[in-house]
């Protein structure tokens, strides 16, 4: 393990970053008592259709909003039919 005091970790951050995405342990100390040590981030995985077998909701349950929520959200002609 590294240890670097912190004006050496802030001249030579990009440099201390690069040795640990390589591998090194490295710790930043101050005054010779550490303080803090470098990591990389782990990235999560993403899970995408987590919900897919998940039933749907009711339709119903959106029938009956308030028609003035619905004209905040659409406009004064949300429940007009299109004309063709």
């Amino acid at each position: 393990m590294t240890q670097v005091n912190v004006h050496e970790a802030k001249t030579q951050l990009s440099a201390l970053i690069a040795r640990v995405l390589d591998g090194e342990q490295i710790t930043i100390a101050r005054a010779g008592k550490p303080v803090v040590d470098l990591i990389p981030h782990e990235r999560t995985t993403i899970v995408y259709g987590l919900l897919k077998d998940e039933p749907l909701p009711d339709p119903a349950l959106f029938d009956g909003i308030d028609p003035e929520i619905q004209e905040m959200f659409y406009g004064p002609d949300w429940a007009e039919e299109p004309t063709q």
